[in-house]
């Protein structure tokens, strides 16, 4: 077996981990993140004592069957606890909270889907081991390296502290992709605007922007805030493998994901391939963030990526096999030699990301 395997096989898994503290359990969060952590203890047998949000989130709440207390409460009920982390920050004074409750309490954080269903399993990881193992070869620098591995033994075992000695606070979008004046940009995920902001800034400049947002009150939001930038094309769709009509599953939070429309399709979300909307024109650089629709969108690219060899860049964090899944589809799809990756700082491992170059 290779470096990974050597580096994460002796690891106690999180549901190991947890059940060997003896103490009760309790969630941290409520939302889908909470469902989702729920359903990881059905799913490993874990017996789920309360829910605790923090002080300003309680007001007499019920959470799936559960008071909501505030930890004080479950403190003064049970003494020590096990802590179960189920929502995402990256506010430092949050992330402080969540250290603060470490140091008193065993806290773990599962590794659940960010996008749909679904958790990291060790038989799942080590059954494709040898795929994981070609996924880590191909990052060149050691910090890229050193990243994968210690992602890996997060989303084995929950422990926080194996984020902590990853976290990278290099600018976004990173000085990896050496971005300058003269790029064509394609946000793919714009959100409200605040990539295509600091694309600009990054870059000094830019040639032309195409930034693709389905959601239509973060559409709004991004025709405001790049209101005063020249040569921007906006689209309000989603990005996908090619032009059809999506259909959200699962409701607009952590649950949801695209699926092709199967009905109404007035009532379904527009989406497109970028090599649609370019029809052949340039491009220099893409980012793609678009809730765990990455390999769609990536296939969507294809032909604008064969012909241009853009700089890449994708998130890894919304489905839990991602940061193995992406890296290696863009490799064997389109033949980039140089993949890089940085985690952020962020309680769990969201803001994932992986840069390829040629």
């Amino acid at each position: 077996m290779g470096r990974l395997f050597g580096a994460v096989k002796d690891l106690q898994t999180c549901s190991e981990s947890v059940k060997e503290t003896g103490l009760p359990v309790y969630i941290y969060g409520m939302g889908s993140g909470g469902e989702k952590v729920l359903a990881w203890c059905r799913e490993h047998g874990i017996e789920v004592r309360g829910v605790f949000a923090s002080d300003g989130f309680v007001r007499g709440q019920s959470f799936c069957g559960y008071r909501v207390m505030t930890l004080r409460e479950a403190e003064e009920r049970e003494g020590r606890l096990t802590v179960l982390l189920a929502f995402g920050s990256e506010l430092k004074e949050v992330m402080a909270q969540v250290e603060s409750i470490e140091n008193r309490h065993p806290l773990f954080a599962p590794d659940t889907a960010v996008i749909g269903s679904g958790f990291f399993d060790r038989e799942e990881l080590f059954k494709n081991i040898d795929r994981a193992e070609k996924a880590l070869e191909l990052f060149e620098d050691g910090l890229s390296q050193k990243t994968f591995i210690g992602l890996t033994a997060f989303k084995l075992t929950g422990r926080l502290s194996f984020l902590r000695e990853i976290f990278c606070d290099e600018k976004k979008p990173s000085p990896l992709l050496e971005l300058g004046k003269e790029e064509v940009c394609c946000d793919l995920g714009a959100y409200n605007g605040d990539t295509v902001s600091g694309f600009v800034r990054a870059a000094g400049g830019y040639k032309k922007i195409y930034a693709m947002e389905p959601e239509k009150r973060n559409f709004q939001k991004l025709v405001r805030n790049t209101a005063g930038l020249d040569d921007i094309e906006l689209i309000n769709c989603a990005a996908w493998a090619y032009d059809t009509t999506l259909a959200m599953e699962g409701g607009s939070g952590r649950q949801a994901r695209l699926t092709p429309q199967t009905g109404d399709l007035a009532a379904g979300i527009a989406a497109r391939s970028l090599d649609s909307v370019l029809c052949g024109r340039e491009c220099t650089y893409i980012k793609y963030d678009v809730e765990g629709a990455d390999i769609p969108a990536l296939e969507g690219s294809a032909g604008t990526i064969k012909r241009y060899r853009p700089k890449l860049c994708c998130a890894l964090y919304h489905r839990c096999y991602d940061y193995i899944d992406i890296p290696l589809y863009i490799s064997e799809r389109f033949g980039y030699k140089k993949f890089f990756i940085r985690q952020a700082p962020y309680y769990p491992a969201w803001e994932t990301e992986l840069y390829a170059v040629h």
